[in-house]
Order: structure tokens, then C-alpha cells, then sequence
């Protein structure tokens, strides 16, 4: 399986959206400092994933999400008390 994820910062008030194929995995580098961009904003929770038998299919949704800002939008907007909470 490949994941889509959105995971959010314990930190600061900060998002990040991903794709992997071991979800486990990928948070526990995020929350060890192993990628750069989210390195300063640690810890981090996974608030999101979607879940893919493709890996086109799974970069292509990540790539949408982090390009059009609208799906970004109308994805907050429903997963809004989870990503308050």
C-alpha cells in the first residue's frame, strides 16, 4: 500500500502533506529530524492518510493536494475537528 498523509505539528500551528509507502516508517523520520523541511517543527501526528494500491496513483493525488490549493482547501474543510483536535 502507499500512503498520502497529512501530518500536523505538536509544535506550531503547521501542516504537511506526504507520500510514502510505510507510513510507520516515514512519521518516525519526521519526528527524528531526517527531513529537512519538517526538521524545526517536531513532533509531529498524522491527522490524515489516504490509502492507495498504486504508487502513481498515490504521488498523483500528492501532487494534486500540494499544486491546486483548492483540493488542499476543500480537504481541511472536511477533516476540520480532526485537525483542531
Amino acid at each position: 500500500m502507499y500512503y498520502v498523509y497529512l501530518i500536523k505539528s505538536k509544535k506550531k500551528d503547521s501542516f504537511y502533506i506526504g507520500c510514502t509507502g510505510d507510513l510507520r516508517k516515514r512519521l518516525e523520520e519526521h519526528n527524528s529530524g531526517k527531513s529537512t523541511y519538517t526538521k524545526d517543527k517536531r513532533p509531529w501526528e498524522v491527522r490524515y492518510y489516504e490509502a492507495f494500491f498504486s504508487k502513481d496513483d498515490a504521488f498523483q493525488r500528492e501532487k494534486q493536494l500540494k499544486r491546486h490549493k483548492r483540493g488542499l482547501i476543500e480537504l481541511r474543510k472536511r477533516i476540520e475537528k480532526s485537525l483542531k483536535a
